[in-house]
């Protein structure tokens, strides 16, 4: 596939290896100094090179400001541009981490919430507890921050949850379901994970050199969209179909149950 550039425009190809101070950066990729040293302490950028107290920054520090300038733009939240690059490699080029967005970012959760222990028990109706706290930081659902707060990575599986709650599940046997639930969606990821790279990427290198490089960036992000209502249709289709077999028989065998005790 022909590169796909977002590098900042109208900017000489010998330019862009120069290494730059902060002020050269901010310059560069059209933000305030004091912006740059924001997304750096929040980890979007990989550190700089350290002359003295002078840092340095190169082509891939450009690569991941253009990047968060236009998700911003777009409406993403700073936890999700968070999310988008906490996987990415750190010496990315723009193509690299474009690519990288349009497949990562449709399948990202809404962005996350703030809160605490004590108002998570208290909507969940129970006292609160270290211990469900852990189990729901080792699912990956809950992060600790700094100042003893925690963030809910996808605030709509939470709420789900305590529905469930609300029905009468205790939490510990509606974690200890999601733990099952957790490792069986993992696998049907890479079902169709899998089957992406093999038909899908397959078709995008045959036609890499069609189009522009954003016209062919723009075919990625349109095959990812479509492929996720899609995936999720089909595993919601199945999952109502073994939903109805599962009741079916449970049901069957409560009756014949209550059955027994009225011959009895």
């Amino acid at each position: 596939m022909r590169a796909l550039s977002v590098s900042a425009p109208g900017v000489p190809e010998e330019e862009l290896d120069r290494e730059l101070t902060v002020d050269e950066l901010a310059a560069r990729v059209g933000m305030t100094v004091r912006n740059v040293r924001a997304y750096a302490a929040r980890g979007l950028l990989p550190p700089p090179r350290l002359v003295g107290r002078t840092g340095y920054y190169g082509r891939q520090h450009v690569a991941r400001l253009v990047l968060v300038r236009e998700m911003l733009a777009e409406g993403y939240p700073l936890t999700m541009i968070e999310r988008t690059l906490a996987h990415a490699p750190e010496a990315a080029s723009s193509a690299t981490l474009a690519l990288h967005r349009a497949l990562l970012a449709p399948w990202l959760p809404p962005e996350a919430e703030t809160t605490t222990a004590e108002e998570l028990a208290v909507r969940a109706g129970i006292a609160p507890d270290t211990g469900l706290v852990d189990q729901l930081v080792g699912l990956g659902l809950v992060e600790r921050m700094e100042d003893g707060r925690l963030r809910v990575l996808d605030p709509s599986l939470l709420t789900a949850g305590l529905q469930v709650v609300e029905l009468g599940v205790p939490p510990a046997a509606l974690i200890a379901a999601q733990t099952r639930v957790v490792e069986h969606v993992r696998a049907i990821a890479d079902v169709y994970v899998s089957m992406f790279l093999e038909s899908g990427w397959r078709a995008l290198l045959e036609r890499s050199g069609e189009g522009t490089p954003e016209e062919q960036l723009d075919g990625v992000r349109d095959m990812v969209d479509r492929l996720q209502p899609a995936a999720a249709q089909a595993l919601l289709a199945s999952f109502r179909t073994e939903m109805a077999t599962r009741v079916q028989g449970a049901l069957t065998e409560v009756l014949e149950g209550l059955e027994g005790l009225d011959r009895g």
